[in-house]
């Protein structure tokens, strides 16, 4: 099969598929409109986020037959429509959810220890041991909402911690010896921690609103390294004023894509100014599962996916 790549990705993607007996072509720079003038030449197409695979796109790849999806999600691609045509979709969580589960726990860590804090005062020649004291996770219950691959591995890292560990999914029957399966209720009676790692689906989107929030028993810490668009920001915002969220570790940030690179060129959002001026808001730039390791193992994961498929 000819395949076009449309986002640059570890040379082991590539390789392997030529292994396979498949051809690559690579086009990282032209217009989907421009892609879409010759999407029919191709039976595969490989790519990460650099624009959306909707219906329109899909009528003219006439001869498509696999789309590797290089991360997690599928968000950015008509997947009912994509199924309809017979068309394979290979995404790769299996690629970077041990990444994606030591990322979160490296946030929660700093944030209960104020790390992010604590360094940027002694820089400034501040040396507050009294205002640095931690809080240890020893005793707390983590609730995990989302029990798929990267709720499971954020499971896992916390299994050397003596905390309870508790998840909320829709789908019944996730839990494991890492995590107890509870309902909502349960959740939000005994939670001192709730980790997001849900997909963008239109059911998560902007789920955590501040009727959600204000439905949990008592205070928590809050972690985002999920999807962006399933927080309402002025409303986590909100919370993290009035104390009913004690911090929050976000990876991820609903103005990604839309608005976030623009932010410097126009006003900034009154939320987004409150999230990085405030101690106890830890931000990193949507790289929880972005490292060395998992860059390769992503690849891995689309080329053992379409040889399964197709050999």
């Amino acid at each position: 099969m000819k395949v076009l790549h449309l986002d640059s990705n570890h040379n082991i993607l590539a390789e392997g598929l030529e292994a396979l007996g498949h051809t690559n072509e690579f086009d990282f720079t032209s217009s989907k409109e421009e892609i879409e003038k010759k999407i029919a030449s191709y039976e595969g197409i490989i790519i990460r986020s650099r624009f959306t695979i909707d219906e329109a796109f899909l009528d003219k790849a006439t001869n498509l037959k696999f789309i590797g999806r290089v991360g997690a999600g599928l968000e950015n691609i008509d997947v009912e429509y994509a199924k309809y045509r017979g068309i394979f979709l290979a995404s790769a969580p299996e690629g970077n959810r041990n990444a994606v589960g030591e990322h979160t726990l490296g946030m929660l860590l700093a944030l209960f220890n104020k790390l992010n804090k604590a360094d940027r005062e002694v820089r400034n020649g501040i040396w507050d041991r009294e205002g640095n004291r931690g809080l240890e996770l020893d005793g707390k219950t983590v609730g995990i909402i989302g029990y798929g691959n990267m709720g499971k591995a954020f499971a896992k890292k916390l299994a050397g911690f003596d905390v309870e560990v508790i998840c909320y999914d829709i789908q019944g029957g996730v839990g494991d010896k890492n995590a107890r399966q509870v309902g909502i209720m349960e959740l939000r009676q005994r939670a001192d921690i709730i980790s997001l790692h849900t997909p963008q689906t239109p059911l998560t989107v902007g789920m955590i609103n501040s009727e959600f929030i204000h439905g949990f028993k008592r205070p928590f810490w809050f972690l985002n390294t999920a999807r962006g668009k399933s927080v309402v920001t002025q409303d986590l915002v909100a919370a993290l004023e009035s104390g009913k969220i004690l911090g929050a570790g976000l990876d991820v940030l609903e103005y990604e894509k839309s608005s976030f690179e623009q932010l410097f060129t126009k006003e900034m959002p009154a939320a987004f100014e409150y999230l990085i001026k405030a101690d106890n808001v830890l931000l990193s730039p949507h790289v929880a599962g972005w490292t060395v390791e998992s860059k390769e193992k992503l690849a891995q994961t689309i080329v053992d996916k379409v040889k399964k498929q197709f050999s």
